[in-house]
């Protein structure tokens, strides 16, 4: 099941070189992220789990200039595996050419604990749904 958000550029987003600064870009995979977990997961799971990233793997295709529009598409790609699983977005323009792509592995921490746990099968399923259904 993918999940989508829009961002818009904004001036403090542009660096010296005129487009969106490359941590803005890490910022915004975190933003869609999270958003994709509140909304989606059951409102117990996010009360008792924290998400951390543990892997980025980010390619920069597109610069994308002040007041430019992408939209951001997440999604699961496969099952976790023990504590982790990976998340894929990709950031294409209103052109429909892509200007990031990533892969991002995220590990579940119990915050009851703060340890990682095995992401539990309930808190998996709602986000594998059909894959690659992107």
């Amino acid at each position: 099941m993918s999940f989508s958000v829009t961002f818009t550029a904004q001036p403090e987003d542009i660096d010296e070189l005129g487009h969106v600064n490359n941590a803005v870009w890490v910022q915004w995979i975190q933003q869609v992220a999270t958003a994709h977990w509140i909304t989606v997961a059951d409102p117990t799971h996010v009360d008792a789990y924290i998400w951390v990233v543990t892997r980025h793997e980010i390619d920069y295709l597109r610069a994308l200039g002040p007041g430019g529009t992408v939209i951001a598409r997440t999604w699961i790609p496969d099952p976790p595996k023990g504590a982790r699983f990976d998340r894929m977005v990709e950031f294409i323009g209103v052109d429909g050419k892509a200007h990031v792509r990533s892969r991002t592995t995220w590990a579940i921490i119990d915050k009851s604990i703060g340890r990682p746990i095995r992401v539990p099968a309930e808190v998996a399923a709602p986000f594998l749904g059909k894959f690659n259904e992107h």
